[in-house]
């Protein structure tokens, strides 16, 4: 096996917070390592273009808490190209790296196994995406910085909603995960969760609010984006036309829920996964995304951990239907 004596390191897909905290743990454990580590700015548009430059310990200082990244991230199409994975492929022989380290979700890693494969290139991959939608790891890079951001907006929407006895449909991120739904709803108290991996439709909700307490001043409904009722605008008109007594408002969070300064579980999350990474390189691992399942870094294949639909946990919905009362 071929000693690696300098990386690649790259963000990619959606920026999440923390992933500036797993940069610089892949960035000192590789000197750690007498590793030369080369950043790569804009993820695969990036590889592709050549926008390469050294990393060392000063340039990730004073970065851990920051959000965002500071490698850039973007979106490649030249990249799903067997042509633009040719062109990144001698950007990366042209500066004489060996191995790569992709921080992202889905898309980064699918983009990863592929070049691997093609390549023979060792790719390793950090969880990196608020929607926690990855096989392999318990938690994902950003998502508990981004459930608190959305119960801190819910908390301060709650006041609003108490004050005026409105009803609020409260829109969160997870196009095909309801994770930040479903677990920010048990935490601020929702009335009603409508996410993807249930498959209700709007009747569910419906009957909710026609069922439940007429007593409270005030009503939650936590709505992951894209959900096959509607998005947040669509049910609250549904809600209205229904109930036309509700007071009823329609509050879309976007993407503050990706920014702000990561929480320390994240931080802690992916300093662990990032010293794991430039170690299994070490190992020789390959095509693998490194997570944390009960507490111990675990490694899966690109290809299992690259699905967007995690088993909703049956206790949650429960728990949902229970307090909401």
């Amino acid at each position: 096996m071929t000693q690696i004596k300098k990386i690649g390191l790259y963000t990619s897909g959606g920026d999440a917070p923390g992933m500036n905290a797993a940069i610089r743990a892949v960035v000192r454990t590789a000197k750690y390592y007498n590793i030369e580590v080369i950043g790569i700015r804009r993820g695969y548009e990036g590889m592709i273009n050549g926008e390469f430059f050294p990393m060392d310990g000063k340039s990730v200082a004073n970065i851990i808490q920051r959000g965002g990244t500071i490698l850039k991230t973007a979106r490649s199409e030249q990249f799903k190209t067997p042509e633009g994975r040719r062109l990144a492929y001698d950007q990366l022989m042209n500066h004489g790296i060996q191995g790569l380290v992709a921080i992202g979700g889905d898309g980064t890693f699918t983009g990863a196994r592929i070049f691997g494969n093609e390549y023979d290139m060792p790719v390793v991959g950090l969880p990196g995406t608020i929607d926690n939608d990855l096989n392999g790891t318990d938690f994902t890079i950003g998502y508990d910085t981004a459930i608190n951001t959305v119960i801190d907006a819910v908390d301060k929407i709650r006041d609003t909603a108490e004050s005026h006895d409105r009803l609020f449909i409260v829109e969160v991120m997870g196009r095909d995960s309801g994770l930040i739904a479903l677990r920010t709803g048990i935490a601020s108290g929702a009335e009603a969760i409508i996410i993807p991996e249930t498959n209700r439709d709007i009747n569910a909700l419906m009957d909710r609010l026609e069922n439940g307490r007429k007593d409270k001043s005030s009503k939650i409904v936590m709505v992951a984006e894209g959900e096959d009722a509607g998005g947040a605008f669509e049910i609250g008109r549904q809600v209205k036309e229904k109930f036309p007594n509700y007071d009823t408002r329609v509050s879309i969070l976007g993407h503050i829920q990706r920014g702000g300064k990561p929480s320390c579980m994240d931080r802690v999350l992916a300093s662990r996964v990032g010293v794991a990474a430039v170690e299994a390189l070490r190992d020789g691992h390959r095509n693998e995304m490194i997570g944390i399942v009960h507490n111990e870094i675990s490694y899966t294949p690109f290809e299992h951990a690259c699905k967007h639909h995690v088993e909703i946990n049956a206790n949650f919905l429960k728990i949902v239907e229970i307090l909401s009362i």
